[in-house]
Order: C-alpha cells, then sequence, then structure tokens
C-alpha cells in the first residue's frame, strides 16, 4: 500500500458544510447597482428650468477578486436618474448640449475589510459650469457615508455592496441639495 495516498486528509462532511457556508458567506463581489444609488428624497427646494449634462469620474469597475466599486458609467447614470426624478433641472442631455454641464469625480471611497456593521465613507468633487460662457457656479467636495448591518444582508460581499451603494446615494441627495439651492 502507498503511504503517500494513506496519509491525505479526507473531507469529511462537517468539513465539506463549513467549506459551502464559507463560499456563502463570503461570496463573489458585485458593483453598485445605478438603481440603488438613485436618492428620491432630495426635495428640490428650486427647480431650475434649465437643462444640464452629466459627466462622472474616478470611479472603478468591480473585478473579480474586488471589493465592490462604483464604474464611472453606472454612477453617471444614477445621477441623471436622480436628477430626472427630483426634478432639479428640466432636463438631462447627452454630450456639451445642455445649459449647465455637472462634473461628480469620486475623490475617496473607503471600504471596511470586515465587521458585522459596514460603514462607507465616499468624498466626491462637486462641479457645475454654465456652459455658455464656461463659469463655475459651484465646486464643492460632498463627504457622505452609508452603512449596512448584518440584518441587510449576512453575506459580507453584499453588505459591503449596500454600504457603497448608500454612501453614493447620500453623496448625491448633498450635491443635488446643494445645486437646488443656487439661483441660475
Amino acid at each position: 500500500m502507498n503511504s503517500s495516498l494513506s496519509a491525505r486528509p479526507r473531507m469529511t462532511r462537517t468539513s465539506l458544510i463549513a467549506l459551502v457556508a464559507t463560499l456563502w458567506l463570503v461570496g463573489c463581489a458585485s458593483p453598485a447597482s445605478r438603481e440603488a444609488m438613485v436618492p428620491t428624497d432630495v426635495n428640490s427646494a428650486r427647480p431650475h428650468p434649465h437643462s444640464v449634462s452629466v459627466l462622472a469620474s474616478g470611479g472603478a469597475d468591480t473585478g473579480a477578486l474586488d471589493s465592490s466599486n462604483i464604474a464611472d458609467e453606472d454612477l453617471k447614470a444614477a445621477i441623471e436618474e436622480a436628477v430626472t426624478r427630483n426634478k432639479v433641472f428640466t432636463s438631462v442631455v447627452q454630450g456639451k448640449n445642455g445649459d449647465y454641464e455637472l462634473s461628480v469625480r469620486v475623490t475617496r471611497l473607503t471600504k471596511p475589510l470586515f465587521g458585522m456593521t459596514f460603514t462607507v465613507e465616499m468624498e466626491a468633487a462637486w462641479s457645475l459650469t454654465r456652459v455658455a460662457d464656461r463659469s463655475v457656479v459651484l465646486r464643492k467636495s460632498i463627504n457622505a457615508s452609508g452603512s449596512a448591518g448584518a440584518g441587510d444582508s449576512l453575506v459580507g460581499v453584499k453588505r459591503l455592496r449596500l454600504a457603497v451603494e448608500a454612501a453614493a446615494r447620500a453623496n448625491i441627495a448633498e450635491g443635488l441639495k446643494a445645486i437646488s439651492a443656487l439661483t441660475l
């Protein structure tokens, strides 16, 4: 009998259950959902009778072995949807055809590595420019956070994604409140 074969450990039923449970709890990372990043309660103080185009940058795609991130195109879509739903501007246009250009750049996205409650911090630079004369009417750094706990999900990667989405949602809400307070 070959001694190397008999010395090899066997996977017991308990070990198999523990492995499956660990994989279930760990899961695979998924990117922040554009729909989940849209705030619905901005309470626009002053709807602006102008059009706006939106640019988003500073985000990152979520890799297979990465933690949840915010892709630029998803952030852009979430901001556009939030502007439309909350009637911050009359319309959202594509390209350089708007009366105003809104640029949002993610400058910091701080995510925890472990815990029962995940709190994500997001900082974004918001800039609103009047297209006609290229004058900047708003330049503001907005810090926001979002949390998700075990009551939201037992799966760690899902809990992190929920916290990332909550931080982005809060950041977008604060940015749009600042814009709606302007006299344009």
